[in-house]
């Protein structure tokens, strides 16, 4: 499933998640911890691969393109237990 966002909501995701989010949906994934870095925003191709995040540049940071959402959606599943 694609999604597009602005680039600063995506960021706002990133910022918002509790410590240690990252190597939680790395684990889950069976992803590079690095690889989930680069789908917020990050440029570490040396240890993590490219995820399909196409970013458009423009107002709010530009628009980004996620041609899979899995990522951003266990993002939001550990944002949504933090607040509980």
């Amino acid at each position: 499933m694609t999604k597009t966002i602005t680039f600063n909501e995506l960021r706002k995701v990133k910022d918002s998640l509790p410590s240690g989010s990252m190597t939680r949906i790395a684990e889950e994934l069976g992803l590079e911890k690095e690889t989930v870095r680069n789908y917020f925003g990050g440029h570490n191709y040396k240890d993590g691969k490219s995820v399909g995040v196409h970013i458009e540049p423009g107002p709010d940071g530009g628009l980004v393109m996620l041609d899979d959402t899995q990522i951003l959606e266990i993002a939001l599943r550990i944002l949504e237990e933090s607040k509980s």
